[in-house]
C-alpha cells in the first residue's frame, strides 16, 4: 500500500501556473445533459454548430437533443443501456451524443472506417441495443449475426446537415454515404435501418423523464489501455464533465460564448471528444465541425468562422501553418492552441506561431484520464520539450514500474501514476486488467516512464505498454500480429513502432514465413487492409528468418525495433 506522502505531493507545479488558473476545481456536481442545458440557456441564440457553413443554434440543438432522446426512448433505449455511434464528425454526431446520455444511457464511440471485423469484435464485447451510423456503414453493422446486432439501426446521411447546394460535399470521400443511402431508402424494412430523419420528427422529450446520475457511466472508448487488445474504459460524467472544467480552468482567457473552436479531432477519440464535444459546448463556444482533416475546408471554413481555439495534433498545425504562409488561410484569430498524441517539436512551435500570433502548447494524457491530465502553462512559464505540469486537481507520482509502491525522487526515471477527479471508473467488464491499472486510492498507472523535474515540469523518456501511437491514434501490436499470422504464408511476425521521418511513429513488423512460402511486403500490407483499419496497417514489413525470444519463449520486441533500425540492442 502507497503511504500518502511522496516526492510530489506537495505539487512544486503551481507556481507555474499563470494567474488566474485555480489549484483545484470545484466538485463536480452537473451531468452532462446538465452542463449543455447550462448553455442553453446562458446562449440560447447563438450558434452551437457549424458545418459546411450551415449553422444550429443552441436553442436548435437543445430541441434536436430532446426529440431524438424521446425517439431513443420509444425505441426501448433505457438508463445504462449502450447506444453505439459510428459517425464521422458531423451534427448528428452531437446529437446524438447528448441524446443518449439524457437518457442515462452510455455511449459507445466506434471508428466509423473501421473493418468489419474491428466492429464486430467491439459490439460483440458491450451488446449495444440501438446503433446509430454513418449510412456507408450500415450495411456493416446490418449484416451482423443476430445475436449481436443491435435491434435499431439508424442510419445517418450528414449531408443532410450541410447547406442546400453545397459543392464542396462533392470533394470529400462520402460519396459512398448517398449511394449506400440510396441503397437503404429502397429496402429499408428488409434490411431494418431506419433513417435518422425520423427521430428528429418525435415529439420532444418531457422533462419529467430522469436523466443520469453525475457518477454514471457516460462514455465506453475503446483503448489497449497499457497493455493488451482493444477493451472499453468507462468514462462517467464526473470524469468528462471534471476534464472539460478542467480545460476551462487551464485558459481562463476565453471569452465564454464567443470563441470558435474548430472540430478537426475526430469524436470518437478521446482528445476530440472532450476538446470539442464537452469543452466547447461547456463554455458556449461555436463548434466547426469536419468530418475528416483536409486543409482546403479549414480555408474554406475560416473565411466565414476563423478559429479562435484550436486543438490538433502536430501533423495538422504543420499542415496549416504551410497554408498560412502560401497566404491561403488566416490564422491570426487562433489565440490558443494545444497539441497532444504526438511528440510536439520546436520547429512545429515556431512555424505556427509565427503564422498564428498565438500561443501552440504541449498537452498528455490518456483514454483512461478521459483525457488531458497535464499541460504546458499557456503563458511565458511553458518549456517547451515536456509534457507541461498536471491540470489543476490532478496530482501524480513517479514509481518503480515493477513495485509501484515504491516512489522515485525528482529527476529519477519511473512510471508516471495520476489521481484527479478525470480518472476513469475501470475497464467495461475487465475487472482484473482494471485492477491491474487502477490502484489503490485511485491512482491509475500511464504505462510511460518519465522524469519530473524539481519545479514539476514532466518530461516523456519512454514507454513500458509496447502500445503504438501513429497519427494520434493507439495500435496494439498483438491485435496486428493476429491478423499477419492468419495469413496462410505467415508462420510468424512481431510489430513494433518506428520512428517516422516527419516525427512521430509508424506501424512496423517483422514476419517470419512458412517453409517455401513467397509472400511479399505489399501483398500482406493488402491483406492487413482488409481486416484492420488503415493507421494499424504495417507501414514496413520485413521478411526474417526468426524472431528474437527470451528464455521463456516470450518475443523480444525491442530486439525486433533495434534490427528493423539496423542496430544492435544495448
Amino acid at each position: 500500500m502507497m503511504t500518502s506522502a511522496h516526492p510530489f505531493a506537495d505539487r512544486p507545479w503551481l507556481a507555474a501556473y499563470p494567474e488566474g488558473v485555480p489549484h483545484d476545481i470545484d466538485e463536480v456536481t452537473e451531468t452532462l445533459p446538465e452542463m449543455l442545458a447550462a448553455s442553453v440557456r446562458r446562449f440560447g441564440r447563438r450558434p452551437a454548430l457549424e458545418f459546411f457553413g450551415a449553422q444550429t443554434s443552441y436553442r436548435e440543438l437543445d430541441d434536436a437533443v430532446a426529440r431524438v432522446a424521446s425517439a431513443l426512448r420509444s425505441r426501448g433505449v433505457r438508463r445504462g443501456d449502450r447506444v453505439a455511434l459510428v459517425l464521422p464528425n458531423c451534427p448528428q454526431h452531437v446529437i446524438a451524443f447528448y441524446a443518449a446520455i439524457r437518457l442515462g444511457a452510455i455511449v459507445v464511440e466506434h471508428n466509423p472506417l473501421y473493418t468489419p471485423r474491428e466492429l464486430r469484435h467491439q459490439f460483440e464485447d458491450h451488446g449495444a441495443s440501438v446503433a446509430i451510423v454513418w449510412d456507408a456503414v450500415a450495411d456493416v453493422v446490418a449484416e451482423f449475426p443476430a445475436d449481436i446486432r443491435p435491434g435499431h439501426i439508424i442510419a445517418v446521411d450528414m449531408t443532410r446537415a450541410m447547406p442546400r447546394g453545397t459543392r464542396l460535399a462533392l470533394r470529400l470521400p462520402i460519396r459512398r454515404a448517398r449511394e449506400a443511402r440510396a441503397k437503404l431508402t429502397s429496402a429499408p424494412t428488409r434490411r431494418g435501418v431506419e433513417a435518422w430523419e425520423r427521430l428528429l420528427g418525435a415529439r420532444r422529450l418531457p422533462r419529467r423523464v430522469a436523466g443520469p446520475a453525475v457518477g454514471d457511466p457516460a462514455l465506453l472508448l475503446y483503448t489497449s489501455g497499457t497493455t493488451g487488445t482493444p477493451k472499453a474504459a468507462v468514462l462517467t460524467h464526473r470524469n468528462l464533465r471534471a476534464n472539460a472544467a478542467q480545460g476551462r480552468a487551464w485558459v481562463p482567457e476565453l471569452r465564454e460564448g464567443d470563441e470558435t473552436f474548430y472540430g478537426l479531432l475526430p469524436m470518437f477519440h478521446a482528445y476530440g471528444m472532450t476538446l470539442c464535444g464537452t469543452f466547447a459546448m461547456s463554455i458556449g463556444a461555436k463548434l466547426v465541425l469536419f468530418p475528416t482533416v483536409d486543409v482546403d475546408l479549414v480555408v474554406a471554413a475560416a473565411k466565414k468562422s476563423p478559429p479562435t481555439f484550436l486543438p490538433a495534433v502536430p501533423p495538422v498545425y504543420d499542415r496549416l501553418a504551410r497554408a498560412a504562409h502560401e497566404g491561403r488561410l488566416d490564422l491570426g484569430g487562433v489565440r490558443f492552441a494545444i497539441s497532444g498524441a504526438m511528440t510536439l517539436t520546436t520547429a512545429t512551435i515556431n512555424r505556427w506561431e509565427e503564422a498564428s500570433g498565438g500561443l501552440l502548447v504541449e498537452g498528455y494524457g490518456m483514454t483512461e484520464t478521459s483525457p488531458v491530465a497535464l499541460g504546458n502553462p499557456m503563458g511565458p512559464a511553458r518549456r517547451p520539450g515536456t509534457v507541461g505540469v498536471p491540470f489543476p486537481g490532478t496530482d501524480i507520482r513517479v514509481v518503480d514500474p515493477d513495485d509501484p509502491s515504491v516512489d522515485r525522487a525528482p529527476g529519477e526515471e519511473g512510471e508516471l501514476l495520476i489521481r484527479g477527479p478525470q480518472v476513469f471508473a475501470g475497464y467495461w467488464h475487465r475487472p482484473d486488467e482494471t485492477a491491474e491499472t487502477l490502484l489503490a486510492d485511485g491512482w491509475v498507472r500511464t504505462g510511460d516512464i518519465v522524469t519530473v523535474s524539481d519545479d514539476g515540469f514532466v518530461t516523456v523518456v519512454d514507454r513500458i505498454k509496447e502500445l503504438i501511437i501513429t497519427g494520434g491514434f493507439n495500435v496494439a501490436p498483438s491485435e496486428v500480429e493476429e491478423v499477419l499470422r492468419t495469413h496462410p504464408d505467415v508462420a510468424d511476425a512481431a510489430v513494433v513502432a518506428l520512428p517516422r521521418p516527419q516525427g512521430g511513429e509508424m506501424v512496423a513488423a517483422a514476419v517470419v514465413l512458412e517453409d517455401g512460402a513467397v509472400a511479399t511486403a505489399a501483398a500482406l500490407r493488402d491483406f492487413c487492409r482488409t481486416r484492420l483499419a488503415a493507421y494499424k496497417v504495417p507501414r514496413r514489413i520485413e521478411v526474417v528468418d526468426e524472431l528474437p525470444r527470451s528464455l521463456i519463449g516470450k518475443v523480444l520486441r525491442r530486439e525486433v525495433r533495434a534490427r528493423l533500425l539496423g542496430v544492435a540492442a544495448d
